[in-house]
């Protein structure tokens, strides 16, 4: 039997894009990178020209993650794909994870869906999941629930914020209820 799925979006929970920027978040440091999905988004200028990426991330996600490694799969559900082993996993003490491939990105899904929604959906086919992202409303709920034969939490993380200890527990008490 196949233990539930955790989707892992990096911006957003990971990484704290929205914070302030003048506000250091406990815990959390910072890393200039220059993953290529960035490079990409500078067409025409030489890599060695592009300012790098700021990436905050809390080591101490690592762990967390870890700790919920007994009850589900992980996997990166995020545009970063493969680069988020290169990249985010060795910072957080994470070992390489499956990721989602996208087979399209940034096109709106069905009925004002945020666009990962569907592919989640058959991704998971219908193994439970828990998804961890920024982006996510009751339309993405309802989605999921029409059209996902297993059960599921989509469980928004608040960007200014990052992943956070009450995060964590949702998805431990969701797994504990399966």
């Amino acid at each position: 039997m196949h233990r539930p799925l955790l989707y892992l979006d990096v911006d957003g929970p990971l990484n704290p894009y929205a914070a302030r920027p003048e506000r250091r978040l406990e815990g959390y440091t910072t890393h200039r990178m220059k993953p290529e999905g960035w490079l990409a988004q500078h067409p025409g200028v030489p890599p060695e020209r592009v300012r790098p990426l700021r990436v905050r991330l809390n080591p101490g996600h690592g762990p967390a993650l870890l700790g919920l490694a007994d009850r589900y799969e992980l996997v990166w559900a995020t545009t970063w794909g493969q680069e988020a082993n290169t990249y985010i996993a060795p910072v957080l003490g994470l070992p390489a994870l499956p990721i989602v491939d996208w087979p399209t990105t940034f096109t709106p899904g069905p009925n004002g869906t945020f666009w990962k929604t569907r592919h989640l959906v058959a991704h998971a086919d219908g193994r439970p999941f828990v998804w961890l992202d920024d982006e996510l409303d009751d339309r993405d709920r309802e989605f999921v629930v029409a059209r996902h034969d297993g059960p599921a939490l989509l469980h928004r993380v608040d960007p200014r914020l990052g992943l956070r200890t009450p995060d964590f527990e949702a998805a431990a008490e969701f797994a504990r209820g399966l």
